[in-house]
């Protein structure tokens, strides 16, 4: 069951923001939009709420079709079953958390009593660990303890389908790293499917089963988060999922040589092969760098050069080194002085061949 989209368009005025994208959420999934602010992933997340009125496509949710363009077909925001989690929280301040909880249940009305209503406010506290805290105001809350109280709110009504619109943006780093457990934990408790916006590669890579990455309103690529990362379908995922180095490098012969004329063992990429300059990826964990160069080995890349600088980030230093007639970023444990010379080392299926422009959906 889950989320079903299909072509789905909206434009404003002459601008159109989501470009004909189509994609599924099954049911029990966590499917997180990843991309950069103006790509379209909020608007989607809007149209699939209700709160948006798409100008094309379908969307259904559990095998019911809440939006249908070609029909005139509209389901409000109220009768699709869902919760939502905003940046903001939206919770009310002049309501304790209990009240705060309650209140979608108590708008329902008659189909929810006064005890039926109660039970489902303490099972989703419960769920959230804020049951201590019901008769508190949300001015006595923490951020994160806030945030809890808008994830208990969503789900008291058992939706079909959650859904979370950048909920962690404006916590600091160390309550993020906590709600973002927290709410993968509810979600794999629960098994319900989830939609959510970001653009946090770590909360991508770690909360999700799969991960969409949009750019200027397309889906540009989709799938584990492991595949994304490792294997990117261009320049622009690759850059915006962790930290890459991009090499030119350009065809002689057989061989691929960088800017210098260094040779280079690389891995073909999926994208287009035509063409004797392309860019190679490397991700700066994949570097050793020694201060003296090895024994040579078969099939194991080795440039010389120098550092040029370093930051240290706690588990690493991240070293900047001229290498092969460009900068290379690598992370080591060893404390190299600005200037010293430095071999790094790869292996040919660590530098592997992207596309520089957008490509065509890859799954």
């Amino acid at each position: 069951m889950g989320i079903s989209v299909r072509k789905l368009v909206k434009s404003y005025a002459m601008v159109t923001v989501i470009q004909a994208i189509s994609f599924d959420v099954s049911d029990g999934e966590f499917v997180t939009l990843l991309g950069p602010s103006g790509c379209g992933k909020t608007t989607t997340l809007r149209c699939i709420a209700g709160l948006d009125t798409p100008n094309g496509g379908t969307i259904a949710i559990n095998g019911r079709t809440v939006s249908d363009s070609t029909q005139g077909l509209f389901v409000p925001p109220h009768e699709r079953d869902l919760g939502m989690v905003f940046q903001s929280y939206a919770i009310w301040p002049h309501l304790t958390v209990a009240q705060n909880v309650a209140f979608p249940l108590t708008v329902k009305g008659a189909r929810n009593s006064a005890a039926r209503t109660a039970e489902a406010v303490s099972w989703a506290l419960g769920v959230v660990g804020m049951g201590h805290l019901a008769d508190r105001r949300p001015s006595e809350l923490s951020g994160g303890q806030q945030q809890r109280v808008a994830l208990a709110r969503a789900i008291a009504a058992r939706p079909q389908l959650l859904l979370f619109d950048e909920p962690l943006s404006n916590l600091d780093a160390r309550l993020r790293d906590r709600t973002r457990l927290e709410i993968s934990r509810i979600q794999k408790e629960l098994r319900v499917p989830t939609l959510y916006v970001t653009h946090d590669q770590t909360e991508a890579l770690s909360m999700s089963d799969r991960v969409i990455v949009m750019e200027a309103g397309a889906i540009v690529q989709e799938g584990p988060p492991e595949t994304l990362y490792h294997r990117p379908v261009n320049r622009f995922v690759a850059d915006f999922i962790g930290n890459a180095n991009f090499l030119p490098v350009h065809r002689d012969g057989l061989q691929w040589r960088l800017e210098d004329g260094t040779p280079i063992a690389v891995e073909a990429g999926e994208g287009n092969q035509t063409g004797t300059e392309r860019i190679a990826l490397l991700r700066p964990e994949s570097i050793r760098i020694d201060a003296e160069p090895g024994p040579a080995r078969l099939g194991l890349n080795r440039l010389s050069g120098h550092v040029r600088g370093g930051m240290y980030m706690g588990p690493h230093v991240e070293y900047l080194v001229e290498a092969g007639g460009t900068l290379i970023r690598a992370f080591s444990r060893h404390a190299l002085l600005p200037g010293s010379p430095a071999t790094l080392s790869f292996t040919a299926a660590d530098c592997r061949l992207v596309e520089t422009g957008r490509v065509a959906h890859a799954r």
